[in-house]
């Protein structure tokens, strides 16, 4: 059996995937902030995984297929989406037309880091659970 393939967990290491992407270019677009006609990106996941769920409500059931002839129920970690990088061509906050706003930038940075920080505390309590599982410990 293999503990860490359910799709909660691997929702979560979804999260945290999309997370240190959204690091990245964040980090990108403050690099840039003073480039002529850069535009800046932003990273898609969030969106996209409430269209992958399709609006499931808590009260509707998921399921595990132990057999590919077997239909999936619910959202799996095998549909989950990848996170996607988009660039915002259509605006311009400067005269070298440059679309970076610094301060939303860094505000995007610091509500990213909590976001992280809150996703790999996730991750630890699951592991630690299921490590107090399997010792028997309290």
């Amino acid at each position: 059996m293999n503990l860490l393939n359910g799709a909660a967990f691997g929702r979560l290491e979804s999260a945290v995937y999309a997370a240190e992407m959204r690091q990245r270019v964040i980090s990108n677009n403050v690099a840039n902030a003073d480039t002529p006609h850069f535009k800046r990106s932003e990273v898609l996941f969030e969106e996209l995984l409430e269209q992958a769920a399709g609006g499931l409500q808590p009260q509707h059931l998921s399921g595990k297929r132990t057999d590919e002839k077997h239909r999936a129920i619910g959202i799996s970690s095998a549909n989950l989406p990848f996170p996607k990088v988009k660039t915002d061509k259509t605006t311009a906050m400067n005269n070298n037309e440059n679309n970076v706003d610094i301060d939303r930038e860094m505000s995007l940075l610091a509500k990213n880091q909590l976001s992280y920080n809150l996703y790999v505390q996730q991750i630890n309590h699951e592991v630690r659970m299921m490590r107090t599982a399997i010792e028997g410990r309290a």
